[in-house]
């Protein structure tokens, strides 16, 4: 190391230069109490405030009992031991209340001070003061004790009434009066009073939401048409003129799956003479007279597409649960339904199906369509028996189906034959079952 380089000192080895110092005007080490001041009037307040907060610029009102007679041999007391209240009003929605509260437990009261500091003298004065707790009340849910006196003086008779049911009445009568009393909206109004009824903010506020919320509640008609759209029936043309209107077979079945129903076999079967076998008795009766006929193709389609249904419900079998039929498996209903097209089988699969179950809902939806294309294979008007026994039903069973849809089912005697028939006709106006209403609870 050279001569002239100079050794650098480790940290915190100090300088040879002394530091210069800086007077610091430092408050006195003790403090002196020179006075204790005991105020006659006004003492300061320490409050505490659990649970809320309140603005910083509140101001609050001061309240003391007043002053006893005064006697000569009796000293008045201080404004320390005085009781002394604090209330402010400026709030827009709540009191604030601040009170001296006594400490829990048997420990003996404390003496609270505050006490002023100079820092030049050192000296400290105290000052006695009180501890108060402050609590905040919401003002709409105070009345005031002149209005409850003067509602009890002016009790109606229907409190009254209310009064002895909730003293002597039975449990039944009790549990109607608190339900009343529940769903009662107060008038804010004395009584006797006939002037109009005044309302507050939150009652108005109420009945706005309620009657925002009605005004978009479905009306019976809308909910009677909500049932009808829900129902298991095939979609019915309610504005139409002409019978034949109402159960279109293009727009219950569809135009594309209709076209593809074959029915070229039928028809030359008929015309040579030569007979079709069918398992359906309402099939059977009615096949030779409509095929026949070439001005009757629509209806021969709809006979065959019937035919198609029936074959598809008789070939299910009663599932693990209850009220449900299990489809047999695809191969075996493409055999079951041959000669349908694969177009056919599967618009049926998919209306009277879910997921190779038939539950009740599939159920009453085939037996409506089978009731509708019944009545459009005999004009609107037919003998139910044959119908009955295809579907295997009971004839009150058969004749709530034919309701769902809008027929009627009447019994009619044929003298001739010495028999009576169940004749099921829809014609217009279609008669539906009306949407049950379910009768008020009695309380």
């Amino acid at each position: 190391m050279g001569e002239g380089s100079k050794k650098r000192k480790r940290d915190g080895e100090s300088s040879g230069k002394p530091k210069r110092k800086v007077v610091i005007d430092t408050p006195s080490a003790t403090a002196t109490v020179t006075s204790v001041v005991r105020p006659q009037y006004c003492p300061p307040v320490i409050a505490t405030a659990p649970g809320i907060e309140f603005p910083n610029n509140l101001s609050f009102h001061s309240y003391q009992p007043r002053d006893e007679s005064r006697s000569k041999t009796k000293p008045s007391k201080q404004a320390g031991h005085k009781e002394l209240l604090l209330h402010a009003t400026a709030h827009r929605s709540l009191d604030y209340t601040a009170r001296e509260e006594e400490p829990r437990g048997s420990k003996p009261l404390m003496n609270h001070f505050v006490g002023i500091y100079d820092v030049k003298t050192g000296k400290l004065e105290v000052i006695e003061a009180k501890k108060m707790v402050v609590r905040g009340r919401v003002r709409a849910k105070q009345a005031p004790g002149s209005s409850r006196h003067e509602g009890s003086a002016r009790q109606s008779m229907m409190e009254r009434k209310t009064d002895l049911g909730q003293t002597f009445g039975t449990k039944k009568a009790k549990k109607a009066i608190r339900d009343n009393a529940l769903n009662a909206i107060t008038p804010l109004k004395n009584a006797g009073d006939n002037s109009p009824t005044k309302m507050d903010n939150a009652s108005r506020a109420m009945l706005d939401s309620v009657g925002a919320i009605t005004s978009k509640m479905a009306t019976r008609e809308e909910l009677q048409a909500a049932v009808d759209d829900a129902k298991p029936v095939p979609k019915a043309n309610l504005e139409a003129e002409d019978i034949q209107d109402v159960y279109d077979p293009e727009a219950i079945i569809g135009a594309d799956i209709l076209n593809l129903v074959p029915i070229r076999e039928w028809q030359e079967k008929v015309r040579h003479k030569e007979g079709i076998q069918i398992a359906s008795r309402f099939v059977a009766a009615r096949v030779n007279a409509i095929a026949a006929n070439d001005d009757t193709v629509t209806r021969l389609r709809v006979l065959r597409y019937f035919s198609f249904v029936l074959l598809f419900y008789l070939g299910t079998k009663p599932g693990r649960q209850r009220g449900t039929r299990q489809l047999p498996t695809r191969e075996k209903l493409r055999e079951l339904l041959a000669p349908a097209p694969e177009a056919v089988i599967e618009n049926i699969r998919r209306k009277f199906s879910d997921a190779g179950t038939m539950r009740k809902f599939h159920i009453d939806l085939l037996m409506t369509h089978c009731c509708a294309f019944a009545c459009i294979v005999d004009n609107f008007e037919l003998d139910t028996q044959n119908l009955r026994d295809d579907l295997r039903l009971d004839q009150k069973v058969l004749n709530q189906y034919f309701h769902e849809i809008g027929g009627r089912v009447k019994l009619v005697s044929n003298k001739a034959e010495g028999r009576t028939t169940n004749v099921a006709r829809l014609a217009l106006p279609l008669d539906f079952p009306k949407q049950r209403q379910i009768a008020p609870r009695r309380k």
